[in-house]
């Protein structure tokens, strides 16, 4: 059972979860960019549009042990609940 007031390693746990949801966001609007925009270096077009985004193992790394700390792990019911409750879906 969660509590009303998320835990400091829940917290924790959702605020990782969205840096690397932002950052899986970024590197997939850099890929689709033209060269030169939205911050995409100047130079020959991305090899493929489908080419998956990079991101940083050490951010994935991170979001583990912050789903790991908060008793997480293998309980997405409980976090995506979490997220929820932390930033509500948009009307």
């Amino acid at each position: 059972m969660t509590t009303a007031v998320p835990t400091d390693r829940e917290r924790r746990a959702v605020q990782t979860y969205l840096r690397l949801l932002h950052t899986v966001r970024a590197a997939l609007d850099t890929a689709a960019a033209p060269p030169g925009a939205g911050g995409r270096p100047e130079g020959p077009p991305v090899a493929s549009p489908a080419a998956p985004p990079v991101v940083p193992p050490a951010v994935l790394a991170e979001a583990d042990e912050a789903l790991r700390a908060a008793g997480l792990t293998g309980n997405e019911e409980a976090f995506f609940r979490l997220v929820r409750g932390w930033c509500p879906p948009r009307p």
